[in-house]
């Protein structure tokens, strides 16, 4: 074994934890996992330049070298963020057996000796979960606390009334709260180390079905939510891969970048994130609505069932009877044809793609009627297809009849077009279509993201039958290059028994053709449909925006992450209740109490203003008091506080909430109360003004902006400020307590012209 340093570094004060009878089976062992892990990415890194440097391949082959890359390169990547740091801790049992060391990934030597068992397996789920009600089999656990790739601290606990280990280590929890307090940084670090039981049995249950993670402030629903995707994408075999797989939605992107090292620490790099912006194009520039009623009326998961009447006004046969010339033969497609074509359509082809199966439908009307009228028996049928593909006015009216449409130019219409909103949506009031009306050009709202989804889905891409052709053109030329290849070759080969004959053979003339060079669309990773959703701050959705995600995810497999007292917009429903009327039907809550984050004093604070405006709200309990209690001041002194605490603190993040004028710094944010959701800081100065809004939206943004402290709270006030709402009621400490669409229709009959 190579010469290892020490991967103990423990403090002073904790010198009695030095003591070898202590530690130096530890260091044996974190010794070669290290040794291990040094000797494996020596070989994944060669493994990866051999596969790099391979003859290039086509086809099936071509893909399994790709995908065993990415694997590769996943492993590898994994292997050199950890040493022997990627260990958390260790079990010993009662039976005397071997100590089993649980790790970020699982780890097997040379000699096949397991040096560490992941921890998403089912044989790592004790050191999790075990308690000292239900001690499953273990005597002691082992967690270590690592820093900068040495352990500055670990704690043992006892599983065993009469456990001999000597009491320097038996530090039971006190480690683990001391890592509660530790300074934040740009980025969230995982907490594999110290997961809580009640927090590893939300990780591991199954994932049918609606699972409801319940919680407040602090009680770590964002940990839960990323460890169970890692787990779920590891234990779960339909969630294998990044498309198909698991989709995790935040509430922004501040919230994205800060939770980003989380899943790859955790040995998973297959997850799909983003927030719900981002599953449309039209995401990224959609400002909020400026009318509530009118969000209100767009949220409605009903608005859905405008898309399938504003698209059949696109699919309504002509009545008239068109003439097709051809150098043969007139013919004529008449009503019934028409009608005849358009139900061709297998049902649930969105309407761009489906153009393909109309066309096609309708040239076997028109070779049929040809063939009966047929009086030269030399045209054959190619010549006909090939006549009529080719024939202009049978192109342009076909187009005009199923024409290829944009789910932009839809929805705008239908918020442009009174006559047009009315007829597809005929349940709302004069009043509401008048309020839903936008001018032509107004840009795309939050609100609009549903409905431009179901429209777009409903529709289907676009571009797909231009692409088509020319993918089929593309085919036939190389097919046409291929025949004369091999035309050529046949003609060379004077070997009566050359197996070059073979080449004959359709399906070997059908493998030649290079499919793999062929023109296709980019597949969008975020289109679905997943195996399973993860959706956190989920209390904030709207009926539309569940259907969205919905239509991602048809076997309604969710993780549902969210607080009923952080909505915004209030949340009086049961989370059974708001998800079955959405469309689940099997939903199950588990509900987290404890807050592990906020210290005492900042919740004494933070939860009479809640309660005030939401008293049947539930508020967790907080483990943790720093013995500071919350400082008010006014405005004018936060220069001067973010200066002392930024030159007493040499680590850690503060946030200035509420507050547009301060521009922030490295280790200073400026965020709004919405815009901090999900996010955590040593230091929150909430600007507490008239800026934020009267009733549940302001106590919620003022709680939630409170709540993100996990060390200390400074409340500014600016003068003139409005108190709280409503008279505070305080708990004590302690106490467990959300297309272009030119048409012309008229009131009695509707009818869109031609594009």
């Amino acid at each position: 074994m190579s010469p290892v340093t020490t991967a103990f570094q423990l403090p002073e004060r904790l010198a009695a934890k030095a003591d070898p009878r202590l530690i130096d089976a530890d260091e044996r062992h974190l010794a070669s996992i290290a040794d291990c892990i040094a000797e494996q990415v020596a070989e994944v890194s060669a493994r990866l330049d051999e596969l790099r440097l391979a003859p290039g391949r086509r086809g099936r082959q071509a893909l399994d070298r790709d995908l065993e890359i990415h694997r590769l390169s996943a492993r590898l990547r994994l292997l050199r963020r950890f040493a022997w740091e990627a260990c958390l801790g260790r079990m010993t049992f009662t039976d005397g057996s071997d100590p089993v060391y649980i790790g970020r990934v699982g780890l097997t030597d040379h000699i096949g000796r397991q040096l560490l068992v992941d921890w998403r397996t089912p044989a790592a789920e004790p050191f999790f979960a075990a308690t000292r009600a239900h001690p499953l089999g273990l005597a002691e656990r082992r967690r270590y606390r690592w820093m900068d790739g040495r352990v500055i601290d670990y704690w043992d606990e006892s599983f065993v009334a009469d456990a001999a280990a000597p009491s320097a280590a038996l530090d039971d929890q006190s480690a683990f709260l001391a890592s509660l307090g530790a300074s934040r940084t740009a980025r969230m670090r995982d907490v594999l180390g110290t997961l809580q039981a009640d927090q590893d049995a939300v990780i591991r249950a199954g994932s049918s079905g609606a699972l409801v993670v319940d919680g407040g402030p602090g009680t770590g629903k964002t940990v839960v939510a990323l460890h169970r995707a890692a787990y779920l994408a590891y234990a779960d075999p339909r969630l294998g891969g990044a498309r198909g797989g698991l989709l995790f939605i935040g509430p922004h992107q501040a919230y994205l970048a800060y939770v980003a090292d989380i899943l790859p620490g955790l040995g998973e790099e297959g997850v799909q994130t983003c927030t719900l912006r981002d599953l449309l194009p039209e995401g990224a520039a959609a400002v909020d609505e400026s009318d509530p009623g009118v969000a209100r009326l767009k949220s409605s998961a009903r608005m859905a069932e405008a898309v399938e009447p504003a698209v059949a006004l696109y699919e309504e046969p002509p009545t008239k009877t068109l003439v097709v010339e051809t150098p043969w033969a007139d013919l004529r497609i008449r009503a019934a044809d028409w009608a005849e074509a358009f139900e061709s359509v297998d049902a649930g082809t969105p309407h761009n793609e489906a153009q393909e199966q109309v066309w096609e439908a309708l040239l076997e009307i028109l070779l049929d009627a040809f063939d009966a009228a047929a009086t030269d028996d030399e045209v054959t049928t190619d010549d006909v297809r090939r006549s009529l593909e080719g024939n202009g006015v049978l192109s342009r009216e076909f187009r005009r009849a199923w024409p290829v449409l944009e789910p932009t130019d839809l929805i705008a219409d239908l918020w442009a077009v009174p006559a047009y909103l009315r007829r597809c949506a005929p349940w709302l009031s004069p009043d509401d279509v008048r309020a839903l009306k936008r001018p032509e050009g107004s840009p795309w709202t939050v609100a609009d993201l549903p409905l431009l989804d179901a429209m777009r889905q409903r529709l289907g891409d676009p571009e797909a039958p231009e692409r088509n052709r020319r993918r089929r053109a593309e085919e036939a030329a190389d097919r046409s290059y291929m025949d004369d290849v091999v035309e050529d070759i046949l003609a060379a080969d004077d070997d009566p028994e050359s197996g070059l004959k073979l080449l004959n053979r359709a399906s070997i003339r059908d493998s030649l053709v290079h499919d793999d060079a062929l023109s296709s669309a980019e597949a969008d990773p975020l289109a679905g449909p997943f195996a399973h959703v993860i959706v956190d701050e989920a209390q904030e959705l709207t009926d539309a925006e569940w259907q969205l995600l919905l239509r991602r995810c048809p076997s309604r497999s969710f993780t549902v992450v969210g607080d009923r007292a952080q909505a915004r917009y209030g949340f009086t429903e049961s989370w059974a209740d708001r998800l079955e009327r959405v469309g689940f039907a099997d939903v199950r809550v588990s509900t987290l109490t404890v807050n592990y984050r906020t210290p005492e004093e900042v919740m004494a604070e933070a939860e009479p203003v809640i309660l005030a405006a939401l008293p049947d709200v539930t508020v967790p309990m907080s483990i943790r008091s720093t013995g500071r209690p919350v400082r008010h001041a006014s405005l004018a002194e936060r220069e001067e506080i973010l200066a002392d605490w930024l030159s007493a603190h040499q680590d850690g993040i503060a946030c200035v909430i509420g507050d547009p004028s301060y521009s922030g710094t490295d280790r200073v944010r400026s965020l709004s109360a919405e815009g901090a959701k999900g996010l955590e800081f040593d230091l929150v100065l909430l600007v507490d003004s008239d800026a934020f809004e009267p009733g549940i939206i302001g106590a919620v943004d003022r709680y939630v902006a409170m709540t993100r402290a996990t060390q200390d709270l400074v409340v500014l006030r600016c003068h003139g400020a409005a108190g709280r709402n409503g008279p505070a009621r305080r708990r004590p400490f302690g106490q467990l307590s959300r297309w272009r669409l030119t048409v012309r229709i008229q009131e009695s009959s509707a009818g869109p012209a031609s594009k």
